[in-house]
């Protein structure tokens, strides 16, 4: 990479940290030639830490180190993204991520809608709540329910039909979300178990 240490009258860089699953930002640092050689030689993260004025290899008091995974240049070639495995919380003050928050996987739009699952199955009325009155039934009908709605997506996939294909697979999807809290988890249990699985 061609990256300009010049830009700086320090010859320091700005280092973005992201947990390379999570793709969480967990802290920013500053990098000069020597710390990113260093980290490319020893594969955990070093900084030039300009309170210190030396090299700082995150974690080698704490034993919090962030394992290196890759970086990367940005379009002018003066900040890094350097994505890392971190080992126990980034921030000096024991939290996940300078930023105070839970470095925790997110799956956007369907993270969102398993929040929605819960606050529905919690708070609403089942008669006015459609997740509400399955919960109210059961597991034996939400279970129902994710079966009748995989059969359906096998007979949509057998036709020609993508629109039909999709509107079942969402509703498919959508009950299998309902299944796993009605059984007391969520997809990100289901994503570590493939994640244990991977050779």
């Amino acid at each position: 990479m061609n990256i300009d240490f010049t830009k700086s009258a320090h010859g320091l860089i700005p280092a973005i940290i992201q947990d390379s699953e999570t793709k969480n930002v967990l802290m920013l640092g500053y990098m000069n030639a020597e710390s990113y050689q260093k980290t490319l030689d020893t594969k955990k993260v070093t900084f030039y830490s300009r309170s210190k004025q030396r090299l700082w290899t995150k974690g080698e008091e704490s034993g919090n180190f962030l394992n290196l995974v890759d970086i990367k240049n940005d379009c002018d070639n003066d900040t890094l993204l350097v994505q890392v495995k971190p080992e126990g919380p980034t921030c000096h003050t024991g939290a996940d991520t300078c930023w105070q928050t839970q470095n925790e996987s997110n799956y956007g739009f369907i993270s969102n809608l398993e929040e929605t699952i819960k606050i529905r199955r919690e708070n609403a009325d089942s008669e006015k709540s459609y997740v509400a009155s399955l919960f109210e039934k059961g597991i034996n009908k939400i279970a129902q329910k994710v079966g009748e709605e995989a059969i359906e997506v096998v007979i949509e996939a057998k036709d020609d039909n993508d629109h039909l294909f999709l509107d079942e697979s969402a509703d498919l999807l959508f009950h299998y979300l309902i299944l796993l809290q009605a059984k007391g988890f969520q997809l990100n249990d289901v994503v570590q178990v493939l994640k244990s699985r991977q050779k």
